[in-house]
């Protein structure tokens, strides 16, 4: 089998699983559905992880290959390519084996839900979404699959479309998402316009070129080319990879089922900006000002987003929360020039943040989807799998040393630490702080849900036990490389030049290179952690956490009324949402009203069209009165006509006369 062929079946099998358990699911069954989506998307599976041994060990140059020209208008080619190096390779195992993972959990928790097929058939829809988005080698094909995976998160946020708030929060994804999408295109069509291709190698190779050149926004004011382009490819970045203040979707595609909250939240979607804007490494290293505002937007997400989740009840809502403040550390690491370090971080998220919300679902299984943490406690013994793979998840994301996590996010804020653009001071304060913010909430989960009184409902208690093995043999499976993968893989990743050739970063920007000079390998680093000012921090957070959710519970409640301001501007979650209701969503409906009622029926219902139909009923009308019938009245109409054309002989012809 040659390469092409292989690179077509990696998404194309999950795409004809999709379509086989969509269109013939009253065929093939329940079952059916399952097997065909589940070979479909191990077999790309194993294929891409033969795709990463070629690449990682045996040396394969980095594949740029087009598959067809599907359109070429004014020297400019629409086509459908393949882009395989160091980057690629990592996206497609790590989406592919998190949503096999996901694909097999599904089956026992949808197990009796009416649209079992239908779910098969989107998720297997998605992969094949984010695969074709990740292997792109040029910006249709990217486009392509950005706005697929925005159309089938859409349909999964949604998937319970009789419930009414599972129907606003997919409507509210796809028209937060619009917003990124506007910025995004912006972009795209600035590249065109700017380079004449869509291809990635010829902007690369042209994109030094025009690091003089201007645009002017406003009249009078003259941005950097370069810097615009960037930000609106960034803007697109913020909504799919949910940075503030774009980020009010993603806390609420919690509605959909949970094995799709996983696949959201660790493989596909939320990562697809992260991604690109590593993609885009060689323009944003070309543009300070586009830096410094990647690096201020994902601080800003860090600390605050993970504040909220200490105040949220609902299981997947704090896993959701934690979500946003981990983008937003990775986001921080693209701004700092780290951006080996932010897919980095990206791929552990992945295992460890799948592993979460699949607990958190199993969680949900045992408890008869009750989803508030308020009404569990003590779960451990009787989940013990759940139990454990929970808080090795916890512990990833905590940054705990030896753990993945732990490399991950300690480099991320070493790296920005050492940035020296604006902003960075900043930012630094931000990732550090999140580290306190991180150990509060995840290890608050885990106390309110496995430990501490039980508050269980005699009816749901009676009937508590573990998942079925179709369930938790993914959490063990997910758990393995959320406590080894970070330690085995560090050295080769980030310093040792694994992604040199598909991340350009600028000598005087490369902190990463500058770490590399005083790092000794994982156990030297992983001890050292232990004297380091993060450590202390998550030592720190993790104190408090205890004391406050495991020995002394009601300090809790005391901590909430003597700081109930801030519990209320984090239970209203900084009041984005109100915000946005109030200024677009009411604005909007007010100022469409305001324009039917003065322009449609004001101007021209009622000037054009009622006005003009009343001008001609009036004159016809007032005419219809002369027609009255009788020779005199005619007679005397001629006579006043005769007069007045008389006089105005007289008048116009005085001077003649």
């Amino acid at each position: 089998m040659d390469m092409k062929t292989i690179l077509l079946l990696i998404p194309l099998l999950p795409l004809a699983g999709s379509v086989i358990a969509g269109l013939l699911r009253n065929q093939i069954g329940r079952a059916g559905a399952h097997w065909v989506t589940i070979l479909g998307v191990a077999a790309s599976c194993g294929l891409s992880f033969y795709v990463f041994k070629l690449v990682a060990f045996d040396g394969m140059e980095a594949i740029n290959t087009s598959i067809y020209t599907w359109a070429l208008t004014d020297g400019i080619k629409f086509e459908i390519g393949f882009l395989i190096d160091s980057l690629t390779v990592v996206m497609m195992t790590v989406v592919t084996f998190v949503s096999l993972m996901v694909h097999i959990y599904t089956i026992g928790y949808m197990r009796d839900d009416p649209g079992y097929q239908r779910f098969f058939s989107y998720i297997a829809l998605f992969t094949f979404s984010m695969l074709m988005l990740v292997m792109s080698n040029n910006f249709l094909q990217l486009f392509f699959g950005w706005e697929a995976v925005g159309l089938v998160s859409y349909l999964l946020i949604g998937f319970w479309f009789k419930k009414e708030s599972a129907i606003f929060a997919n409507l509210k994804a796809f028209l937060v998402n619009r917003v990124g999408d506007f910025g995004f295109l912006l972009g795209i069509a600035a590249i065109v316009a700017t380079f004449g291709t869509l291809d990635y190698a010829e902007i690369f190779a042209k994109a030094p070129d025009a690091v003089t050149n201007t645009i002017s926004i406003f009249p009078g004011v003259e941005w950097s080319l370069l810097t615009f382009i960037c930000i609106c490819l960034f803007i697109g970045a913020m909504g799919k990879s949910a940075q503030a203040p774009l980020h009010v979707w993603l806390p609420d595609s919690m509605e959909g089922p949970t094995p799709i909250s996983a696949l959201i939240h660790a493989a596909t979607m939320v990562t697809a900006g992260i991604f690109m804007v590593a993609r885009m490494s060689p323009l944003f290293e070309l543009s300070e000002v586009a830096l410094s505002f990647v690096l201020v937007i994902g601080a800003i997400t860090a600390l605050f987003m993970g504040l909220i989740g200490l105040v949220q009840n609902d299981i997947k809502r704090v896993v959701a929360y934690s979500t946003l403040s981990q983008l937003g550390y990775m986001t921080v690491a693209l701004g700092a020039s780290a951006y080996s370090a932010a897919i980095f971080h990206l791929m552990t998220h992945a295992f460890f943040k799948a592993l979460l919300f699949l607990g958190a679902g199993s969680v949900i299984i045992a408890m008869h989807h009750r989803q508030d943490m308020r009404e569990m406690g003590g779960l451990r013994k009787y989940m013990p799998v759940t139990f454990i793979t929970a808080w090795l998840g916890s512990l990833a994301l905590m940054g705990v040393p030896f753990f993945s996590g732990f490399y991950s996010k300690d480099l991320i804020i070493e790296a920005v630490h050492l940035a020296q653009r604006p902003g960075a001071g900043f930012a630094y304060w931000c990732v550090l702080l999140g580290v306190v913010v991180t150990a509060l909430y995840s290890l608050r989960l885990l106390f309110l849900t496995f430990h501490g009184k039980e508050r269980i409902e005699e009816s749901v208690r009676s009937h508590l036990h573990e998942s079925p093995l179709v369930v938790t043999v993914p959490l063990v499976l997910l758990a393995i490389p959320s406590v080894f993968i970070g330690y085995f893989t560090v050295e080769p990743m980030l310093f040792g030049g694994f992604f040199q050739d598909a991340i350009q970063v600028s000598p005087n920007n490369d902190v990463l290179a500058e770490i590399g000079h005083h790092f000794h390998g994982p156990m030297a680093m992983a001890l050292h952690a232990f004297v380091t000012p993060v450590f202390w921090l998550v030592a720190l957070g993790s104190a408090a956490a205890v004391l406050i959710w495991y020995w002394k519970p009601q300090l809790a409640t005391w901590f909430a009324q003597t700081l109930s301001p801030i519990q209320r501007m984090l239970d209203k979650k900084y009041w984005f949402d109100e915000v946005y209701q109030f200024v677009f969503a009411r604005g909007s409906l007010k100022l469409g009203k305001g324009l039917w009622r003065f322009g449609d029926a004001g101007l021209i219902d009622g000037l054009l069209v009622n006005g003009s139909a009343g001008i001609v009923g009036r004159l016809a009308g007032f005419f219809r009165h002369l027609q009255s019938g009788y020779l005199y009245h005619y007679a005397f109409v001629m006579i006043i006509g005769l007069i007045v054309l008389i006089a105005a002989f007289v008048i116009f012809n005085q001077g003649t006369l």
